[in-house]
């Protein structure tokens, strides 16, 4: 089952995308994860993996980050928009209206939520993790890297997946051995896995697409994409278990 989820905040109307499935039946409620899109905002890439997320038994929120469902398919235009929140506090604001909105649904386990995240919404579900949010899990899918703030092991309560292509361009060495650095000086739980070979947006098939119209560094590599999410769902079950409870 799907529907979109309209709320208001500070002036700005949001669409976001909540997929579930149609049996609710389990003993207990089912995890609840969030879906942060890619800096074209909520697209249909980011509402298929809600959907394959809600097959797989959980109750999937794709969020709405830039208001009124806003995408595009313009670098300049996405860079414009997803600059309003990189690097600022109302990434993580956002990022926050979304896990309330799941909340409110009333369909999750509150005890069991995560967030994925794709290029700039990975990034997202760092921001969102540094904050302190309530989540167990985040996975971070050919994401921005932002590193741990000083000061925030203590509040941080999920454990990190974060999955790189070996030959991205769009993220250096030195970027992600600053990011490496800092979980560890923060003592975070994470994983970081490196698929060689494969470039930024290694998971969208439309990265393609957006390459051949002059965006450089990224393409769709179809082996990574499937590893990715199988391990993305090995994942969930070491912290979750059951996706049906």
């Amino acid at each position: 089952m799907t529907k979109t989820i309209s709320y208001d905040a500070n002036g700005t109307a949001f669409r976001s995308f909540l997929a579930h499935s149609s049996d609710q039946s389990g003993p207990q409620k089912p995890p609840g994860v969030l879906v942060f899109p890619e800096w074209w905002g909520l697209n249909d890439f980011a509402k298929r993996k809600a959907d394959q997320l809600a097959d797989l038994g959980y109750v999937a929120l794709a969020v709405d980050m830039y208001g009124d469902g806003k995408t595009t398919t313009r670098p300049e235009e996405a860079r414009a928009l997803s600059g309003q929140l990189y690097g600022k506090p109302l990434m993580a604001e956002r990022a926050q209206l979304g896990l309330d909105q799941l909340l409110q649904s009333g369909l999750v386990d509150e005890t069991r939520l995560a967030a994925i995240g794709f290029c700039f919404g990975g990034a997202i579900s760092q921001a969102l993790a540094y904050a302190g949010a309530p989540l167990k899990a985040i996975v971070a899918f050919h994401a921005g890297l932002i590193p741990a703030p000083a000061g925030v092991g203590e509040k941080v309560q999920a454990q990190f997946l974060v999955l790189h292509g070996g030959a991205d361009p769009m993220v250096k060495r030195e970027q992600v051995e600053a990011f490496l650095k800092s979980l560890d000086q923060e003592k975070l739980t994470y994983e970081f896995i490196i698929y060689s070979g494969a470039v930024h947006a290694f998971t969208n098939p439309d990265a393609d697409k957006a390459r051949a119209a002059g965006l450089d560094g990224v393409g769709y590599h179809a082996e990574v994409a499937r590893r990715s999410w199988d391990r993305m769902q090995a994942f969930f079950r070491d912290i979750f278990g059951s996706s049906q409870g």
